[in-house]
């Protein structure tokens, strides 16, 4: 290959990384850097009719030079500011006003460090060379003519760049003290969620040797006290049998709080809410003397979500065991009807046949229910009909819109008795993750105060030189 063809072919790579660049930025970035870039053309050109220049090319090419050297930052930082050297020396004032800009957000990204101080030395040095090139071949060419041009070339470039510098190299930094914040605050997380959990498990092991023992005992009672019943008192044995397979189901259904307090998923928990299981739930309400009936309004099978599967099944059995217990004898509706979007479980009685004296409960049945399906984004309604009797019926979200349980947030539900607690108001883990602009907001401060700092005599220079050519 010819040393011709290579710079060619070197060119024709660069020219395709940058139509593969522009097509990778965002479309946001895209207009905004065109936008800068049409702006800098302006403002290097717009003057030129007003104040004809002595060398009108000159000054038209170093118009379009500055403003393809915006977008040409953000690839190419080290030649962007290598390329600010011809604009300190050419005769394009509007155009020499956009170079601390551009140093400042080019130098900003390049790396490393001593490549960024070389390219700044090389460009400083370039542009009081070539200025003073200039002012020795034009009409002052005097001393302090020659040490005045330097002197604004360098300032021009070199603040700038320093500016820049304090400011790009906060970046590493910044990302880091975000990294470590997120790290620790996750970290905090999932310490309280061990201490949580290993708490869990103590109260999950103290249920199971006292309520298990105990529950194991009726269940042990109740089943002799059934085949008693049926060899001795045969019209016994049906109300045995009731209290023998209530204390198995009183001994699974601990088990499966057990089992949420120790974050396992039950075997059975995908059938729960489902025509089966509410089927079930209504037979065992009839072997317990209630008059109970299902009502199922569902073209299929229906699409929830496990933990709404799971409220349909509180809910009905709540209020299963509310009418057996405060309304003997009085007949009970369970409806459930699929809308979609949401579903609705609703149990109804009628009032007893014979007047009783209200119960001792503590609704706390009622609470628990009312704080699960409020988690789930529904709504829960329950009292006395007017017509007579009691209603209990939820509209809950088929597919809530809410984290799991147990996920990594303030806000936890224990499945079983629906306890709830919100944020804790005290103790480890007692406040939300700091947000990461608190550690990095003082250190951005004082850095864009110190580079504003050195900014200013650029800033002011620039000034001046606008005021003399507008006066010129």
């Amino acid at each position: 290959m010819s040393p011709a063809v290579r710079p060619w072919g070197r060119a024709r790579r660069e020219a395709a990384a940058i139509r593969e660049a522009v097509r990778a930025a965002p479309r946001r970035t895209v207009v905004t850097e065109s936008v800068l870039a049409g702006l800098v053309l302006l403002c290097s050109l717009a003057p030129v009719p007003l104040i004809p220049p002595a060398h009108p090319v000159t000054v038209a090419l170093l118009g379009v030079w500055a403003a393809l050297l915006v977008p040409a930052r953000r690839m190419y930082p080290a030649f962007t500011v290598l390329g600010c050297v011809p604009l300190i020396a050419g005769d394009n004032v509007w155009a020499m006003v956009v170079v601390p800009c551009v140093v400042w957000s080019a130098v900003r990204r390049v790396t490393p460090v001593r490549r960024a101080w070389g390219v700044i030395g090389a460009s400083s040095a370039g542009a009081a060379v070539l200025s003073i090139v200039d002012q020795s071949l034009g009409e002052h060419s005097t001393p302090t003519y020659l040490i005045a041009g330097a002197g604004l070339a360098t300032l021009f470039i070199l603040l700038p760049a320093l500016s820049g510098t304090v400011i790009g190299r906060r970046r590493p930094l910044t990302g880091l003290l975000r990294e470590r914040n997120a790290y620790l605050e996750q970290t905090r997380l999932l310490t309280d969620e061990a201490a949580r959990m290993e708490e869990r498990a103590r109260i999950a092991a103290e249920m199971h040797d006292l309520l298990g023992h105990r529950i194991s005992l009726i269940a042990v009672h109740a089943g002799a006290l059934q085949l008693a019943a049926e060899r001795q008192a045969p019209p016994l044995a049906s109300q045995a049998e009731l209290l023998h397979t209530t204390a198995g189901t009183a001994m699974d259904e601990l088990r499966g709080i057990l089992g949420v307090l120790r974050h396992q998923t039950g075997e059975n928990s995908a059938d729960r809410g489902t025509r089966e299981d509410l089927s079930a739930l209504v037979s065992d309400s009839r072997d317990a003397g209630a008059d109970a009936e299902l009502h199922w309004n569902a073209t299929g099978p229906t699409d929830a979500d496990a933990r709404t599967r799971q409220a349909v099944h509180r809910v009905t059995r709540e209020g299963l065991t509310n009418a057996l217990k405060h309304a003997p004898g009085a007949p009970v509706r369970v409806m459930f009807q699929d809308e979609g979007d949401t579903v609705v479980i609703a149990v109804v009685n009628d009032a007893p046949p014979v007047p009783c004296s209200p119960g001792g409960g503590n609704r706390s049945g009622l609470v628990g229910l009312q704080e699960r399906i409020s988690l789930l984004g529904g709504t829960l309604h329950a009292g006395p009909r007017p017509e007579g009797g009691f209603a209990l019926s939820a509209r809950i979200p088929a597919r809530p819109n809410v984290p799991p349980a147990y996920a990594a947030s303030p806000v936890y539900a224990a499945s079983a008795g629906a306890v709830y607690a919100g944020p804790l108001s005290g103790g480890a883990g007692s406040r939300p993750p700091l947000s990461t602009e608190v550690l990095t907001w003082p250190r951005l401060l004082g850095g864009g105060c110190a580079a504003l700092l050195v900014m200013l005599p650029a800033i002011g220079s620039t000034i001046v030189l606008l005021i003399l050519a507008l006066l010129h």
